[in-house]
């Protein structure tokens, strides 16, 4: 029996930080040129046909079994390798977002093309980190001879799509044991909170077009249902929680000429609250208020749904593992020349303001005297609510997560923003993509490794569903867009 403690023990010894490191670096640069290359090619939500044949390409170049198609989405998919009792998945995106093209490594905005896309929250990297996540751990277990089971999910239209709402609900995480993603940031952490369940739909008003001068009596006119719609929702914000936000864009004018009565136009509106079940409630509030608007102008309005993601449900268990992972592992080993262009971008492209919003948004210190975050922040006592939505949330009520976040960009980068495409194959963003890569494969080496684990983040995970079941925020017969345009 001591015997074949000692043997695990030292089979074990394979699945430790600094093993899981050395696969990592052996596979990097495959990854980092991967990251590179989707850097270059950015697609919108479900359009990332080139961004995911560069994904599956690399996963059968490593011999992982390639699943296309998941939930009846193009671009989505999931590679496996190994098999066993536990079953290990690293969420990975790729999407990219509108009107953001911009020059690399400059501190100057400057589009590569006038109005075409860019990856704006580091996406590029996202994905190609955790692909090799899965690769090291795979490679480290076989070399340690513990079976267990990886994937990688392939997830598309993170950025305004909710893919991995759509992946839930058509049960692609229902037999896994762990999810690990991570995410480019300004400062190295592990992620310990919730974050706003959202709803967005088009609304889209009908009337009757007419001569604005001659004959305006007969007309109906729908960009006033609009603009009546926002003054709505504007009286209703004092009566709605602090916490919750509406946020909106009006998509369809019905036409530039003034002098006709725009029968068509149409605005965007996306609702968050902490909860699901408030993002629903206020949500209803929205959809009446639309109702109203047009019984007021006496058009007509129709409701396309658009998008709904969860809040996450943080799992301590598997946070506090990865945060003993990250600190052995340490953060990016950045270099002076990292720090030079750092240095330049913040005081020639960042205010004062973008470095305390960074601070505020992720709990950093606002003093921090480097420009890069070449530290770990410490994990909170409590999980927090972070101002922000992600389809990540719906992976969160199916099976334990846990989430890190590295230092891809300078501190006070904002995300969405030409200031993060032009940092986003710089190698201060590949040495991050990196180190998420191998925090993310330690921890779930640890879950492998370590059934009691397992067995904590498992209950926590059902403690904090307080016996629910995962509910899709999805409407009845709402299927994914076909394309990244608007319906």
């Amino acid at each position: 029996m001591q015997e074949h403690k000692v043997a695990t023990a030292r089979r074990n010894d394979f699945l430790d930080a600094s093993h899981i490191s050395r696969c990592a670096n052996a596979k990097a640069q495959a990854f980092i040129d991967l990251s590179d290359r989707v850097w270059g090619m950015p697609e919108l939500r479900f359009e990332e046909l080139r961004s995911v044949e560069e994904h599956i390409a690399a996963m059968e170049a490593e011999s992982f079994q390639v699943t296309r198609g998941i939930a009846g989405i193009r671009t989505a998919f999931m590679a496996e390798a190994g098999e066993g009792d536990v079953t290990i998945g690293f969420l990975g995106e790729f999407d990219a977002l509108a009107n953001l093209s911009q020059v690399s490594g400059i501190t100057e905005q400057r589009e590569v093309e006038p109005g075409s896309n860019g990856h704006g929250c580091h996406h590029n990297l996202l994905g190609a980190a955790s692909l090799l996540a899965a690769v090291a751990l795979r490679d480290a277990l076989a070399e340690s001879g513990i079976r267990a089971r990886v994937r990688y999910y392939g997830c598309p239209a993170e950025e305004g799509g909710s893919g991995k709402t759509y992946m839930a609900r058509a049960g692609a995480f229902d037999d896994l044991d762990a999810a690990f993603c991570w995410h480019p940031c300004v400062y190295n952490a592990v992620m310990s909170s919730s974050t706003l369940a959202n709803l967005q739909a088009y609304f889209r008003f009908s009337g009757r077009a007419a001569h604005a001068a001659m004959s305006p009596q007969v007309g109906r006119s729908a960009l006033d249902a609009v603009e009546l719609m926002n003054v709505g929702i504007n009286y209703m914000r004092e009566h709605m929680p602090s916490e919750a936000r509406v946020h909106y864009a009006i998509t369809q004018t019905g036409g530039i000429s003034p002098n006709v009565v725009q029968a068509s136009a149409e605005g965007l509106y996306l609702v968050r609250a902490p909860k699901l079940a408030d993002a629903r409630t206020l949500f209803e509030r929205v959809r009446k208020i639309a109702e109203g608007a047009a019984l007021m102008t006496e058009t007509k309005v129709e409701m396309i749904f658009d998008r709904a993601t969860s809040n996450i449900l943080p799992n301590r268990a598997l946070e506090e593992a990865m945060h003993r992972e990250f600190t052995t592992l340490g953060p990016p080993d950045f270099d002076s020349a990292d720090f030079e262009f750092a240095d330049r971008l913040r005081a020639e492209a960042l205010t004062e303001d973008d470095v305390r919003a960074s601070a505020e948004a992720f709990g950093g210190p606002a003093d921090y005297p480097k420009s890069l975050h070449d530290g770990l922040l410490p994990l909170p006592g409590e999980p927090g609510l972070l101002f922000g939505s992600t389809d990540v949330g719906d992976v969160s009520w199916v099976v334990p997560t846990a989430q890190c976040l590295t230092a891809t960009a300078a501190i006070g980068t904002p995300f969405h923003a030409w200031q993060a495409v032009t940092q986003g194959k710089l190698p201060a963003a590949h040495k991050a993509m990196v180190t998420a890569a191998k925090v993310m494969a330690a921890t779930g080496a640890r879950v492998v490794a370590d059934p009691e684990l397992l067995s904590r983040a498992k209950q926590e995970l059902a403690l904090r569903r307080g016996g629910k079941a995962y509910l899709t925020p999805l409407p009845d017969g709402s299927e994914p867009p076909s394309t990244a345009a608007r319906p």
